[in-house]
Parts: C-alpha cells; structure tokens; sequence
C-alpha cells in the first residue's frame, strides 16, 4: 500500500516539476524565430523591432534565421518539424500560411494543422513602387504604359503566391493588363533588382521601399490600403485612382510547433502583445505604413483559417498556377 501511495506522490511531483519547468522556467536558453524570406524584406522591417523588444522582457537572445526560398515551404517545414518546446517559432506573413495551401498540389506541412497560433503581430498594405527609368508616374499612367507595351514591362515580387505576387495579379486582371513576372526568394532581393533596373515594378510592404523613395532612387506608384497612409499622405490608393475595392496587403505573425504547452504559448502571447503596445514600436509601424494588432491564439487561428478560404477562391477565378 505504501509502495502505491510513494508512487502516486512521485509521479504527482514530476508532474508539477514538468509544468514549472514548462512555464516558470521558460524560457531558459535563446529562441530561434525562423523567417520565411530574405534578409532585407518586409519580414524583416516588421519582425526585428518586436523581436528585440521581445528579448530584452523575456530575458533571452532571439536568434534570427532568414530561410528564403520555396515560397516559404523551407522554413515552414523547419518549424514544423521542430521540437514544440518554445525554442524553435515561425514568423509566417499571409502567403505562409494561408496562400500557398491553394498553390501547391503536395506541401510539407499543414498550416492548419501543423502549428499552433500565437498571434498576428502586423498588417500592412502592400504598395506599387517602380523604377525611375519607367515613364510612368501615376496608377493610370502605368496602365496606360503597359497597354502600349504589352508582355515588355516585368514585374517582381517575393516569390510565387507571396502577397505582392497576388497584388500585382488582381490588378493586372482588373486593368486588363499583360505584365512578365520574376520571381525572387524575398521582398529584400526583389528591391535590390528593381533599384538595379532588372524590373521594372514590384508590390510590397512599403517599409521596403521609404527609404529609395525620399531618396529619390524609386518612386511610388500607390498603395493598396483604402486610405491613404500617414508614412505617404501624397501617395494615392488604387481605391480612389479608378479601382474601388482594390484592398492589399499582408500580416506577419508568430506560430509555434503543434503541441507546445499552453502555458508558454500564452507567456509569448502576453509579451508579445506588450512590445506591441509600447509607443516607440506604435509609432515606427505607423511611420512605415503598418498597423500593430495582438490579437488572441485564437482569433488568429480563425483569420488563418479565414484567409485559406479567401485566397483559395482569388487563385481560383485569377487562375495563378505556379
């Protein structure tokens, strides 16, 4: 009997010893946030800030890793194959996790199933930015231009099926345009061949781009939110240009392994959700063209799981094959 009840005590104590060190401990070692693009992209502009933030209140390094490539397949399948400790996290945008299950007949990983939501950290309108060598300076300008010359004027995006990819797809479809797609492993690489003249037009975030833009190096054509934004109050919207409607952009979150404890899931939620509140973080996003959300694991889950239904059906009626 007394055997039974040592055992029962034993087990009872490894358990607690289980959840303290699952969340009173945690974390205990440096986080690896893994990014789905290139070093320079909009990923980046949104994900560093936070992630900076983010380890000086969780009081461990956050060791950044870009795994470009693959539509963001590569670091998706890294994570989701990662021990679900709270070591190893993703830093997915849209494409990640809700576009590409429409695109790709066999995947690495369910972005349903395969993850567990922690939260949506930014949304930020995509914008339409061109080289200088490209005549046009204006919405109507553009498509005017390349009506005149259609299949000549190349355009570049994140990849395949990423957020700028299918921007610049609505819109093509919407003007009736003819444009040539290139195809880079990030937003980062993308600008460097618009800046280089190797295309003549990309969609993305916009933080990509100020810079080049107040420089005088690029310039922009519109942005793809339905009012203006404050980071370029002159710069028009499709919406007011001749597109009513026209809505894009992205969000970039944070997912973890399936199977990590609740109790970490929700220490990196409350924490997140703090850095994102912080007014020097509110005010960069907002300068840069961005909205800071933190919403709940669980509203995030449904917005996921919202977006894969959305985007399914824009693929579908744009026909976008990769």
């Amino acid at each position: 009997m007394w055997n039974c009840v040592k055992t029962a005590i034993l087990l009872a104590l490894c358990s607690a010893a289980q959840a303290l060190a699952q969340s009173g401990a945690y974390p205990s070692k440096p986080i690896r946030w893994v990014i789905p693009f290139a070093a320079g992209g909009g990923t980046d502009m949104v994900a560093r800030p936070i992630a900076q933030k983010l380890s000086e209140r969780l009081g461990q390094p956050i060791t950044y890793e870009n795994r470009g490539g693959g539509s963001g397949l590569i670091a998706g399948e890294i994570v989701a194959r990662a021990a679900p400790d709270g070591y190893t996290l993703l830093v997915p945008s849209a494409a990640v996790m809700a576009v590409n299950v429409s695109l790709f007949p066999k995947m690495p990983f369910n972005p349903a199933k395969d993850f567990t939501p922690v939260t949506k950290m930014v949304t930020v309108p995509n914008m339409l930015t061109a080289h200088p060598s490209l005549p046009a300076r204006t919405i109507p300008e553009v498509v005017a231009y390349v009506k005149a010359n259609p299949g000549k004027v190349n355009y570049g995006s994140s990849g395949n099926g990423a957020a700028g990819h299918l921007a610049m797809e609505t819109f093509r479809l919407m003007a009736g345009l003819t444009l040539t797609h290139v195809s880079y492993k990030g937003a980062g690489p993308a600008s460097v061949a618009l800046l280089g003249g190797e295309v003549a037009l990309v969609f993305a975030n916009p933080s990509v781009f100020l810079p080049h833009i107040k420089a005088g190096r690029l310039r922009g054509i519109g942005i793809g939110s339905l009012k203006r934004i404050a980071a370029l109050p002159d710069l028009p919207t499709f919406h007011e240009s001749g597109y009513p409607g026209f809505e894009t952009g992205s969000w970039y979150g944070m997912v973890a392994p399936a199977g990590t404890p609740a109790a970490i899931i929700s220490l990196l939620h409350s924490e997140t959700v703090k850095v994102l509140s912080l007014p020097e973080i509110v005010a960069q996003f907002t300068a840069e063209g961005a909205q800071p959300v933190g919403n709940t694991p669980q509203a995030f889950r449904k917005e996921i799981q919202d977006d894969i239904r959305k985007w399914a059906q824009v693929i579908k009626e744009a026909d976008i094959k990769l």
